[in-house]
C-alpha cells in the first residue's frame, strides 16, 4: 500500500472517530481534549502543507504516524490495534497478489449451434465434455482445442455431462428425462436409463464410479447402479423440482438444492435426510462440497454463501456478481472458488478472507458452467452465447 494512502487511511479513521460535534466521544467510553485535537491538526495541517513545496519521504511520513500514534496512545489505547489490522490488511492482499495464479483465454471453443450447458474436465486434464441445448455432447482435445468427437442420442437440450473418475466413461442427462451411459473413447452409447416423465438437471458419478446420482424436476434425487442401470433408490423431500445433488469426497453424502429454497443433506447409505441449510430466499441452482467435506458453497441469487457442514452454520458470504449466480468450483487444495454467473463475467476468490482477487471477462452472454483442471492451471467456461472458453 501507497504510502500516501496509509496516511490517508489513519486521517479518515482518526477523524471520522474524534468528532467535535460529538463532544469527542471515543469508542469504549474514552475522550480526548482539545489541546490533543489541536496538535493533531497542527501536524495534519503542516505535513499537507508543506507537500505542496517538497514531496515527503517515507521516513517523514512515518515519523507523522508514530508523532499521532504518541500523541493519542494515553487515551487511544485501541490505536495499536488499529495500526495492527492496517498492517494485517495490506499483509493478505499482498500475499494474494504474491500468490493467485492470473488467468487470460488461451482458446475459444467453437462447435455447438446452441447456448452450452456445462464444460467439465476429464480427470487427467487431456480432455473436456461439454452438453449443450443443441441436443449433443462434444469431447475436445485440451492442447489443440478440436472438437474429438460429437456423441448424438438425446431428443431434447442436454443439462450436464461428465466424466467417470477413471476417465472411460461420461454420463449425460437431458430435458427428454433420460440418462445416457457412453463410452469416452469411442464415443458409443454403453446404457440407456430407465426413461423419466420429467427433465432431469443434474447427474454425477460417485467418487468410486459404481453408481450415480441424479436430480429431476419431478422433486426426487435417484441413484443408479453403473454395472447394471437399474435404479438402486429414490429420495423424497423437497416440495419443488431438483436443481442440482453432488456427493461429498468420501461418497458418503450428498447435498441437494431446489427451487424450494433449500439446501439438504442426505445420508447416502441410509437415504435418510440429516440436516438442512436454511436462510435461502431465493430458489437454489447448485451447492458443491469443498474438497475436504467440511465446508459447502451454495448458490443465492447474486451471491455464494460457504457453511460449515458439522455445525450448518453460515460462515461467510461472497458477494460481487451483479446477476444470478449459475456456478461454483473450489480449487483443489479449497483455498480458491470460481464462481460464474448471468452477469457474463467468471470470479476466482480467496476463500479465507472472502476477496476477489480476479475477473474474467471474455463471454457476451450468460456463463452456465465453470472447472477446474485437476493441476489447477486451467479453467474451462460455457456459456449461452454458444462458446466454450479455456482460460490460463
Amino acid at each position: 500500500m501507497p504510502p500516501r494512502l496509509v496516511v490517508g487511511l489513519m486521517t479518515s479513521c482518526l477523524f471520522s472517530i474524534i468528532n467535535r460535534q460529538h463532544d469527542y466521544k471515543l469508542c469504549g467510553g474514552m475522550n480526548v481534549d482539545n489541546k490533543q485535537i489541536e496538535k493533531i491538526d497542527e501536524i495534519y495541517l503542516e505535513y499537507f502543507s508543506q507537500k505542496k513545496k517538497k514531496k515527503k519521504t517515507v521516513n517523514e511520513i512515518k515519523k507523522i504516524l508514530e508523532n499521532w500514534i504518541r500523541l493519542c496512545s494515553i487515551r487511544l489505547g485501541w490505536i495499536d490495534d488499529f495500526n495492527n489490522m492496517v498492517a494485517q490488511y495490506v499483509n493478505i492482499n499482498q500475499q494474494l497478489v504474491k500468490q493467485a495464479k492470473y488467468f487470460r483465454i488461451l482458446k475459444v471453443l467453437q462447435k455447438h449451434t446452441d447456448g452450452v450447458a456445462s464444460a467439465k474436465f476429464s480427470p487427467d486434464g487431456s480432455k473436456i465434455v461439454s452438453s449443450s441445448f443443441d441436443k449433443t455432447i462434444r469431447i475436445w482435445d485440451v492442447a489443440s482445442g478440436e472438437e474429438i468427437r460429437t456423441l448424438i442420442g438425446h431428443l431434447s437440450r442436454v443439462n450436464d455431462a461428465q466424466f467417470s473418475p477413471d476417465g472411460n466413461m461420461i454420463v449425460s442427462c437431458s430435458f427428454d428425462g433420460e440418462i445416457r451411459l457412453w463410452d469416452a473413447k469411442s464415443g458409443q452409447q454403453i446404457k440407456h436409463l430407465e426413461c423419466q416423465s420429467f427433465p432431469i438437471t443434474k447427474v454425477q458419478f460417485s467418487p468410486d464410479g459404481n453408481s450415480i446420482v441424479s436430480a429431476s424436476w419431478d422433486k426426487t434425487i435417484r441413484f443408479w447402479d453403473v454395472n447394471s442401470g437399474e435404479m438402486t433408490k429414490r429420495l423424497e423431500g423437497h416440495s419443488k423440482w431438483v436443481n442440482d445433488v453432488q456427493f461429498s469426497p468420501d461418497g458418503e453424502t450428498i447435498v441437494s438444492s431446489s427451487n424450494d429454497k433449500s439446501v439438504l443433506l442426505w445420508d447416502v447409505k441410509s437415504g435418510t435426510k440429516i440436516k438442512e441449510l436454511t436462510d435461502h430466499s431465493y430458489a437454489v441452482l447448485l451447492s458443491q462440497f469443498s474438497p475436504n467435506g467440511l465446508s459447502i458453497a451454495s448458490l443465492h441469487d447474486n451471491t455464494i454463501h460457504i457453511w460449515d457442514v458439522k455445525s450448518g452454520k453460515e460462515v461467510q458470504t461472497l458477494e460481487g456478481h451483479s446477476a444470478r449466480v449459475r456456478d461454483v468450483k473450489f480449487s483443489a487444495d479449497g483455498q480458491v472458488i470460481v464462481s460464474c454467473s448471468n452477469d457474463h463475467t467468471i470470479r476466482l476468490w480467496d476463500v479465507s478472507t472472502g476477496i476477489e482477487f480476479q475477473k474474467l471477462i471474455g463471454h457476451s452472454y450468460y456463463v452456465t458452467g465453470v472447472d477446474i483442471s485437476p493441476d489447477g492451471k486451467m479453467i474451462v467456461s460455457s456459456s449461452h452465447d454458444t462458446t466454450i472458453h479455456l482460460w490460463g
